[in-house]
């Protein structure tokens, strides 16, 4: 296919090729991948980059960038491997002769304990920059000091403060090795933030101070790039809905005694909850329908969700339906549903399955938002999303989104339902989903490109 760039990519490609380090803030569905992979050609052709390590989710690293090279006519001269599979088969894709190199995340502390790997790359691409946000967590050192040894770093994401400005610091200091926004982040917490104190004086927030998101912005302004999909495509329509059931009163009760006491008693067994965290989880499965018991058990509370699944399944009139669920028990519901209903579907996990949806094969494609969340083009085969439960991330729930709401759809109007249970956490989650959205519109506005005629 021959690719003829909109004037936001041909943007962008100039950025990446024009900065050493460049994050590109890309909203879902304008082409990351492909703007990524063309100023990668270039840098190629022109010399300047001989090795690029592109480090995504499973999915992504597997599937999305060796389709994209395959897709797009002047791609094709690329040489790509992929780094998956036994230490075996990774040991021989890193031998392999290639310009780009895909990894997974959690493959790449393994990557780096190679030792002479570390010197192997002038380029790495951060797919889900995001993902980068804990210095603590391992795969985020491993980045860190891939980075630090390569000439280009270019960081990629939708969603690049899901959770607020505290998560900027460590996706900066693994690009730009604290250039930008500081060495440590304690610093970065005692210039841009106020500590909000809790119990026996314990610091158990931050706050930005006033003014200082603007100072972040223009902070991190000259390697960064914003752009949001609405501004730059013709998208189709979203609706978004809420299809609300209600619990009876012997269920109502069951769920404020759980919330009250953080225990239940009940004929499948015990239900406990250990802390506020645990509490909330057997909330959110009590809400679902089925809430795992201290021995690992799920029990069955109520089939008010699956009922409402039902409904909205058979409202679709057999146009296809992209179903989010979180637990594993309540993938084993909905599928035995959907078996017993004679309903063709598929946990969109795998190549086959994915193709299968994409070609219409598919009523039900079944994913769960953190595996499945990022990156995985699926607008080919549906418009329609439920969400059996939300998650609490909203980077999850606008990515899982954006895998039918995006470049490429082919309906006027994309259809987006929530499954809430009234009068449970369901309803706060939901609440939690907005608020978090003002911080991350503000983020992306602040950075916005602007393009000239």
């Amino acid at each position: 296919m021959k690719f003829i760039p909109h004037e936001y990519q041909k943007y962008t490609i100039e950025y990446i090729k024009s900065h050493p380090v460049a994050a590109a803030f890309l909203d879902c569905g304008l082409g990351k991948t492909v703007i990524s992979l063309s100023a990668l050609k270039d840098l190629i052709d022109a010399g300047e980059v001989k090795k690029a390590l592109v480090i995504a989710p499973l999915r992504v690293a597997r599937d999305v960038w060796p389709a994209e090279v395959e897709k797009w006519q002047h791609l094709k001269g690329l040489k790509i491997s992929v780094i998956l599979g036994t230490p075996k088969q990774r040991e021989a894709a890193l031998q392999a002769d290639a310009q780009i190199y895909v990894i997974n995340r959690d493959n790449l502390s393994w990557l780096v304990s190679q030792k002479w790997t570390i010197y192997m790359f002038d380029t790495v691409v951060l797919d889900e920059l995001s993902s980068f946000k804990n210095m603590r967590a391992a795969r985020t050192r491993a980045a860190y000091r891939l980075c630090r040894e390569a000439k280009r770093v270019i960081g990629l994401t939708g969603t690049p403060a899901s959770n607020g400005l505290m998560d900027l610091w460590a996706e900066y200091a693994v690009m730009d090795g604290g250039a930008h926004l500081g060495n440590h982040l304690n610093s970065y917490q005692l210039k841009y933030f106020n500590p909000v104190f809790g119990y026996q004086g314990k610091i158990v927030d931050w706050k930005p101070r006033e003014g200082s998101e603007e100072k972040i912005y223009e902070a991190i302004s000259d390697m960064t790039i914003s752009m949001k999909a609405m501004d730059h495509l013709q998208m189709p329509e979203k609706v978004v809905s809420d299809y609300v059931v209600r619990l009876d009163a012997k269920e109502k009760s069951l769920y404020e005694k759980l919330t009250a006491e953080m225990t239940l008693n009940l004929k499948g067994g015990e239900i406990t909850a250990k802390n506020a965290m645990a509490l909330g989880t057997k909330l959110i499965q009590m809400s679902n329908g089925i809430v795992y018991g201290i021995d690992g058990t799920p029990v069955h509370i109520h089939d008010h969700k699956l009922e409402a699944l039902e409904d909205l399944l058979e409202a679709a009139n057999g146009k296809p339906v992209l179903v989010v669920y979180n637990y594993r028990h309540d993938l084993m519901r909905i599928e035995a549903m959907l078996r017993d209903k004679g309903i063709r579907f598929a946990a969109l996990d795998s190549k086959e399955s994915i193709r299968a949806w994409n070609r219409g094969e598919l009523s039900v494609g079944l994913i769960n938002p953190q595996s499945a969340g990022h990156g995985l083009n699926l607008q080919e085969g549906g418009s329609q999303i439920v969400w059996y439960s939300l998650p609490w991330s909203l980077e999850n729930y606008t990515q899982t989104n954006a895998r039918l709401w995006r470049q490429g759809q082919k309906e006027k109007t994309v259809v987006i339902q929530h499954i809430l249970t009234e009068g449970t956490i369901d309803e706060k989650i939901r609440a939690v989903l907005g608020k978090k959205d003002k911080t991350q519109t503000a983020l992306i506005d602040a950075v916005k490109a602007e393009l000239k005629n």
